[in-house]
């Protein structure tokens, strides 16, 4: 279920990607078969743990340095053991609130939730369906701040009770829970915990966007022909933004929001148009989506031809101004972005990782041509906000470097594709390659790479980790793999306890650690690192960063990835194929703990982890719990999870964790 309302079955698709440019499965095996070489009792070490949580680990508390019992990034915790509980799981001596529930209000004067009389005008007051990215920003003078979540997509199967509503009353209440909820929020009573301030008149920054929300587009391609419609001859706005997924918080007090899985709303009533054939095939635009054009004509693709290239950007937002209007920042690309993350060059400028999640696609950055203000002021953050608007779009090329030190694993580069004047793809503008950023980077032969979702730099050792989720069609005649290639195939669990089997394709995942040379995110080159070979610790391809294999959780399918200020990665999962439940983990990056992976919290039933995010002091950790329940054959009248348990249908909801009295 997730699958087809997520993304539109996506994966049981070709891979959409049909160049042979390198994949970075071959230079994984290259790095696995080194490391295997040169330090072979770690990798091997798997036979050695015969249960997902078995030995020394599950019942004793892991402590890192330090001795803040509040701090997470230092707390001892028990690991939270693989389970299937329709429950949100902390390690013990930490508990967690729900903060605020799909369909609770944002906006004052928004109605109570009902599930047997949703509206459009209704949802656009309430906080949206799926909540996906989490970001917090404190309110200057004040102990309250400002929660930010995107609303990914609507699985209508569990949000609408049968022979309640029409196929049209459906869809429009559906397109309502789309966008991003801005809510404001205080400290609870216990330290860490979190609440939502109740909308009234005094919560002037709460706001709702949705659908019919104006967002501006700016950078070379605004204005362009090919971002033109009828309702917008000039091509410079668009209403709404579609499948936000991840985000990040940039260092002026906005928030970025990727749009990611856009290509699936879209149908047609009769052909397509054939200027557009290449083009749509390489976004997976078919014509194919959910009938909205019976509701709203934009989604017919014979009738607007262009509105499909209106989505697939970064979104900026600025919360701290409710009247302002979002943009879509043309410079950053067209493609199924993740989300967008921001580190800064030595000398001052703006850089933003992200990732493009599709099988087979690159890893792109931005790097800006002006500098940052940090001045603080008014006029400096005004600067600040156009900072994303000219400057230098990459992708990324990794290679093996055949080095036997056994310290790095691999060299790469960041190839250009255009700044804001020139193109550097033969035959393709600058608003060639923005608009169609997929087919211009085809040209220039970056890696191809295992559905690459969150790519964030660590603020704290200056090196920046990239969520490789999986691949399952690795090993296929379409993304063939060498003998070496340990990855071809992978142990996955089809219960907790179940024995491990072979599946084909990479099944667990991996993330990557790249390290900018001299430090710099403004460099062109970089060494990169296999920082964990997820999967169960039983299976010999796993690697954990060189940590013992006996005391690490198992770990499978990240996503979402966050850091503490001691500089740990805390790693959210989609899709665990290990039989249990989804979840959150910490794993330090440095030191004699590195690679140690432990659990810290797992999902509901049918749930994904996302939004993670470390706050307050290392006191807070907040989370959106996705999709509870969306297991195959669940109904609105037939729910496979009832959590948050306040209802008897699943609610998505974003949470906080906390040290416990």
């Amino acid at each position: 279920m997730t699958c087809l309302f997520r993304c539109g079955n996506a994966c049981d698709h070709p891979e959409p990607n049909p160049t042979t440019n390198d994949h970075i499965q071959d230079e994984i095996a290259k790095a696995v078969q080194r490391r295997s070489l040169l330090k072979g009792a770690a990798v091997g070490s798997g036979a050695l743990v015969l249960g997902s949580l078995t030995g020394g680990l599950a019942d004793q508390a892991v402590a890192s340095s330090g001795s803040g019992k509040r701090d997470l990034a230092t707390a001892a915790f028990t690991p939270v053991r693989p389970n299937k509980r329709d429950a949100v799981t902390t390690a013990t001596g930490f508990t967690y609130d729900v903060i605020i529930r799909w369909g609770d209000p944002v906006v004052a004067g928004a109605p109570t939730f009902d599930p047997y009389a949703q509206t459009a005008e209704a949802a656009r007051t309430q906080f949206g369906y799926n909540n996906d990215y989490v970001g917090v920003l404190p309110l200057k003078g004040s102990k309250e701040a400002l929660l930010v979540v995107n609303h990914e997509y609507t699985d209508e199967n569990l949000m609408f009770p049968a022979n309640t509503y029409t196929p049209a009353e459906i869809k429009t209440a559906a397109m309502a829970n789309y966008g991003v909820s801005v809510v404001q929020i205080k400290p609870g009573l216990v330290p860490g915990s979190w609440r939502q301030v109740k909308p009234s008149s005094k919560t002037t920054y709460n706001r709702r966007i949705h659908l019919e929300t104006t967002f501006a587009f700016d950078g070379p391609a605004a204005g362009d022909d090919r971002l033109k419609t009828t309702a917008d001859p000039a091509g410079i706005q668009v209403k709404g933004t579609l499948n936000n997924c991840a985000g990040g918080t940039t260092p002026w007090g906005t928030v970025l929001s990727g749009e990611e899985n856009f290509n699936s709303y879209f149908d047609k009533s009769g052909a397509l148009d054939p200027r557009y054939t290449a083009e749509y095939q390489r976004y997976g635009i078919t014509g194919s989506g959910k009938g909205w054009m019976e509701v709203d004509p934009r989604f017919d693709l014979t009738v607007e031809p262009h509105e499909p290239h209106r989505f697939g950007w970064i979104v900026e937002i600025d919360p701290m101004q409710p009247g302002s209007t979002p943009r879509k920042h043309t410079m950053l690309g067209r493609f199924k972005h993740e989300g967008a993350n921001i580190s800064l060059t030595k000398n001052g400028r703006a850089v933003a990782y992200m990732g493009d999640d599709e099988r087979g696609d690159y890893i792109y950055k931005f790097v800006s041509a002006a500098k940052f203000d940090d001045r603080g002021t008014s006029k400096a953050r005004a600067h600040n906000k156009t900072l994303l608007t000219k400057g230098t779009l990459y992708a990324a090329k990794f290679s093996g470097d055949g080095s036997e030190d056994g310290v790095y694993d691999g060299t790469g580069e960041w190839i250009p594709l255009c700044n804001d004047t020139q193109s550097f793809v033969p035959d393709m503008s600058v608003a060639d390659v923005l608009l169609f950023t997929r087919l211009a980077a085809d040209k220039m032969s970056p890696t191809k790479m295992d559905r690459p979702e969150d790519v964030e730099p660590n603020p704290v050792n200056g090196k920046v980790y990239a969520a490789l989720t999986n691949n399952s069609n690795r090993g296929t005649v379409a993304m063939p793999v060498d003998e070496a290639n340990p990855l071809a195939s992978s142990m996955v669990r089809s219960a907790i306890g179940a024995p491990l089997t072979s599946a084909s394709g990479n099944r667990n995942g991996y993330v990557l650690e790249i390290t900018p040379d001299s430090g710099n995110h403004g460099s062109r080159t970089f060494t990169w690192d296999l920082f964990l070979v997820c999967g169960d610790p039983a299976a010999a391809e796993t690697y954990f960063g060189g940590f013992a294999k006996s005391a690490v959780s198992p770990i499978s399918c990240p996503d979402n990835v966050t850091f503490d200020s001691e500089g740990n990665l805390w790693i959210a999962t989609d899709g665990n194929v290990l039989g249990s439940n989804d979840g959150l983990f910490r794993v330090p990056t440095s030191g004699p703990d590195r690679g140690q992976v432990l659990q810290f919290v797992t999902m509901p039933r049918g749930a994904e982890t996302c939004g993670p995010l470390i706050a307050d002091s290392n006191r807070s950790l907040f989370f959106a719990v996705q999709h509870p329940g969306e297991i195959d054959g669940a109904t609105f009248e037939q729910q496979a999870s009832t959590w948050p348990h306040t209802d008897d249908f699943p609610r998505p909801s974003v949470c906080v964790a906390f040290k416990d009295r």
